[in-house]
């Protein structure tokens, strides 16, 4: 019997760095290469392919360091794109390690808001997960934004 897919993802953040910044971190192919994945997680610069507009892409591929066996390509299409604002579309999923969902669709939305002292807030919602496979992406995204932290530092 396949878990019912009926959780959703939702996190928010704030970053020590202007929204512009933290936005170009996810549609700058060098950037997003060097923080994105979870600990023990790579993004080859290579696999990084980003069409940031609507109708646009992300494609990427996480490589596992100590299998490189393993990976996990994200194939999204983007459906909504707001310099600095906004990030939307669609993630095609098919089973990857450690996941128990079954392949589809994933929606993803990420919001970029400016706070005070240049500082942005950022909310991200994804889904639909099984309760596991949420609780995989949330510390997925969570281990990925300390990359992101020494990443932002050294501007």
């Amino acid at each position: 019997m396949t878990e019912q897919a009926d959780f959703e993802l939702l996190i928010t953040r704030i970053f020590d760095a202007p929204r512009e910044r933290v936005y170009q971190a996810f549609t700058d192919p060098d950037q997003l290469a060097r923080w994105f994945g979870p600990a023990g997680w790579t993004v080859p610069r290579e696999t990084v392919d980003i069409d940031a507009r609507p109708g646009g892409h992300q494609r990427f591929v996480m490589v596992n360091a100590e299998d490189p066996s393993l990976t996990s390509p994200v194939d999204a299409e983007l459906t909504e794109v707001v310099e600095n604002e906004v990030l939307a579309g669609n993630q095609s999923v098919r089973q990857s390690p450690g996941r128990t969902g079954p392949s589809g669709t994933l929606t993803l939305r990420v919001e970029f808001a400016g706070s005070s002292h240049h500082r942005t807030l950022l909310v991200i919602w994804q889904g639909p997960y099984t309760e596991e496979d949420e609780a995989m992406a949330r510390q997925g995204w969570e281990s990925s934004f300390g990359k992101l932290d020494e990443l932002l530092a050294t501007a």
